[in-house]
């Protein structure tokens, strides 16, 4: 398993703890940035690089990380193909991965403390996608809005 992880200045520290989690785990990421959590930057270029991770292929899931986690949630969830999660808790994470096929989990550092933030992380890659049923038909009529609204 190979996860994309990103965050703004908001996000960074937390960022590095998700990494030193998941690599103790032997679980493989790739940093899209920041390099530096000392300046201000947008979470927009951050979360667009994780989304396109992720769409081509380069990871299997991706890890978003701002200050309340909605702006890099709203952000992933422009490009086709993905679902990205805001999940506060490791329920929803469960829930974002066996219901809708969440392939990009976004969280809030200003939001959710780092413990929990590691157990959810955990409960997002531990589960896997309920397919068939209404589940799927749902994520078919996700991914049917999304070839009728996205138009490039």
């Amino acid at each position: 398993m190979k996860i994309a992880i990103g965050s703004d200045h908001a996000g960074y520290q937390l960022k590095h703890a998700v990494i030193e989690h998941l690599k103790n785990k032997g679980i493989a990421c790739d940093d899209y940035g920041p390099g530096n959590g000392i300046d201000a930057v947008s979470y927009v270029a951050y979360g667009v690089s994780v989304a396109r991770a992720v769409q081509q292929g380069k990871a299997d899931f991706g890890i978003v990380i701002c200050g309340t986690g909605i702006g890099v949630s709203v952000t992933v969830n422009k490009h086709r193909g993905i679902r990205g999660a805001l999940c506060c808790n490791e329920y929803m994470a469960r829930m974002a991965r066996q219901h809708n096929d969440a392939n990009v989990l976004a969280m809030g550092a200003r939001v959710i403390g780092p413990a929990l933030a590691l157990a959810i992380v955990d409960a997002f890659l531990g589960e896997s996608f309920e397919s068939g049923g209404r589940h799927q038909v749902r994520v078919n009529e996700i991914g049917a809005a999304e070839e009728q609204n996205f138009h490039c």
